[in-house]
């Protein structure tokens, strides 16, 4: 009994350890092609397989906090996350013209998957995340990846799959109030579960540092979807919640299903638009099976 205990202890011991060694963040800069500087962040372990997490539009790093503070996934795993061109901590360009052309942002992770060194990592990407991983595997194919997860992935920017809404002309007016209003009013479409009030002003805030020019670009950016989903190899997960307010589930899977039948699909029946914050729990086991599995 006394060794039995010994031996618990010690694994209880070195798991906090573990645990305590890899949350230490690194945060650093990295530079896309055009010049646009983004912030990079990352924890978890250094040895792991690298999972690279793309926010949605008015987003940050911030979205994956209940990703980043999951202390399995942090053992495991070497997580990476970045703010994208227009959000967050990095550059915002007044010009629309540094948002329409999708290949940018294709060229931007391929910038944070090469400047990070991340060896054949895993993407997440979320909403407009999706939109980015999409067209980096048109531009650059999938022989630097090790697989991807659409979650709530936007496939295409046709009233088909994204339903109409009066919020999206008051995102982008000129009257302040107007605008802000327009923030609020979207993110609560994100949520059929509604996050407590700390997370919703946090993320709130993050819509409030969003780039209004690349709001305005972002409805007509351009996707590649026939040539970024057609001929992967590499394993591909699209995750929905049966609620979403701002995608069409069953419209964006039968689209892409019919460029590629081979993708994986799961349903998340008590979320909306982000399952990863609505259904943490669920969602990390799932991303933790998918990835071991490659």
């Amino acid at each position: 009994m006394l060794l039995l205990f010994k031996r618990t202890l010690f694994s209880v011991v070195l798991m906090l350890f573990s645990a305590t060694l890899f949350a230490a963040e690194k945060q650093y800069t990295i530079t896309a092609p055009d010049g646009v500087k983004l912030a990079v962040q990352e924890s978890g372990n250094p040895d792991g397989l690298p999972i690279v997490f793309i926010h949605g539009l008015l987003g940050s790093h911030l979205n994956w906090e209940k990703q980043i503070s999951d202390a399995q996934l942090q053992q495991r795993y070497r997580l990476i996350t970045f703010d994208m061109r227009g959000h967050g901590l990095s550059d915002k360009p007044e010009q629309e013209s540094a948002y329409r052309d999708g290949k940018r942002w294709a060229d931007d992770l391929r910038a944070v998957i090469n400047q990070s060194h991340a060896n054949k990592p895993l993407l997440v990407g979320w909403s407009l995340g999706g939109a980015v991983i999409t067209n980096y595997l048109a531009a650059y194919g999938d022989g630097n990846i090790s697989g991807a997860i659409y979650v709530d992935g936007v496939v295409e920017l046709n009233p088909t799959l994204i339903p109409a809404h009066d919020v999206y002309g008051a995102m982008t007016a000129s009257d302040l109030k107007t605008h802000l209003d327009g923030e609020r009013a979207f993110l609560q479409l994100c949520f059929y579960q509604q996050p407590d009030r700390t997370t919703f002003e946090r993320l709130l805030a993050n819509a409030a540092l969003a780039a209004w020019p690349m709001q305005r670009a972002v409805p007509t950016m351009t996707i590649a979807l026939e040539k970024g989903v057609k001929n992967v190899r590499v394993p591909l997960l699209f995750i929905y919640g049966e609620h979403d307010a701002l995608v069409n589930p069953a419209a964006s899977l039968a689209r892409v299903k019919r460029i590629n039948s081979r993708i994986q699909t799961q349903m998340f029946a008590d979320s909306g638009h982000a399952p990863f914050i609505e259904e943490p729990a669920r969602f990390n086991r799932t991303l933790a099976t998918f990835a071991s599995a490659l």
